[in-house]
């Protein structure tokens, strides 16, 4: 009896905490929803404020109003999901093919990826830039979605190495003889199995691209091209004290990546996600 009393303090105190750690993340997207929601031109109220009076909804029609937001919208959407299904094409297969080569070969290619994660990205903007006008997708939304081309980032491509790797070779060599060859081991056999790296992969990647601001900045022009990012920044231009119209373009941003995890969560938190990546 007390066995089982202590395991339900135990599994209630465990609640309380988490309640309390999620309410400390709630609250500031709590707190900009409800400084969206005031009347504009307003300042930042000198105190908290979580029910605004009167609610002023006209913030979010009023900044499709001053700017094209509707076009940035849709402009990061395709951005985000065209970048987001050429990296988790090409991470995967990298992924791939470092885990069928020697073992020699493998440790050499983590120790680049390595590498090449510790480079900062400001050391390759003018790269980047100069490659962009070359090859003439300077100004384009091409510009934005090129990385994917390569993967991304390191990381990604590790992520899938590991998960891969786990996979036992004896049903790759199955497959070989069956007659299936290396793209249709990958299809058909590694990633089927590794569903989880691919969910993982997947929301990195969007969240990578969704968020960029500094690409739109450097490669793009044409305003008819720019990224959601741009717009909050030319918001803020605008009128950097109307705060509300301000706010209202943040939510906007956040929205979207708050949809996606509320989709994936069920799957996201799972206890088995994380293991099925690093093997735990």
């Amino acid at each position: 009896m007390s066995s089982n009393l202590n395991a339900s303090i135990r599994s209630l105190l465990f609640h309380l905490i988490s309640i309390l750690i999620s309410a400390l993340f709630l609250l500031p997207l709590l707190w900009m929803l409800a400084a969206s929601l005031r009347q504009p031109g307003l300042p930042p109220p000198q105190t908290v404020e979580w029910l605004p009076k009167p609610v002023s909804w006209s913030n979010y029609i009023r900044i499709f109003d001053l700017l094209p937001i509707g076009k940035y919208l849709l402009n990061s959407i395709w951005v985000s999901l065209t970048a987001v299904a050429l990296t988790l094409l090409t991470s995967s297969l990298a992924g791939f093919g470092m885990s069928q080569l020697s073992r020699q070969m493998r440790g050499r290619l983590i120790l680049i990826s390595v590498v090449l994660m510790l480079i900062p990205l400001t050391a390759i903007w003018l790269a980047r830039f100069i490659l962009y006008r070359e090859l003439g997708i300077f100004n384009s939304h091409m510009a934005l979605i090129f990385p994917s081309l390569m993967g991304s980032n390191p990381l990604f491509i590790l992520l899938f190495y590991w998960s891969f790797r786990r996979i036992p070779a004896e049903l790759f060599e199955t497959a070989r003889m069956d007659g299936a060859n290396a793209f249709s081991i990958w299809w058909r056999v590694a990633l089927p199995l590794s569903r989880a790296t691919l969910i993982v992969v997947g929301i990195l990647a969007f969240l990578l691209y969704w968020g960029d601001f500094a690409s739109p900045l450097f490669y793009l022009k044409s305003q008819s091209l720019y990224t959601l990012p741009i717009g909050v920044r030319q918001l803020q231009e605008m009128d950097k004290t109307n705060w509300p119209l301000l706010m209202a373009g943040t939510m906007l941003m956040t929205l979207p990546t708050l949809i996606l995890f509320a989709i994936l969560q069920r799957f996201f938190l799972q206890e088995n996600v994380l293991s099925g990546i690093y093997g735990r």
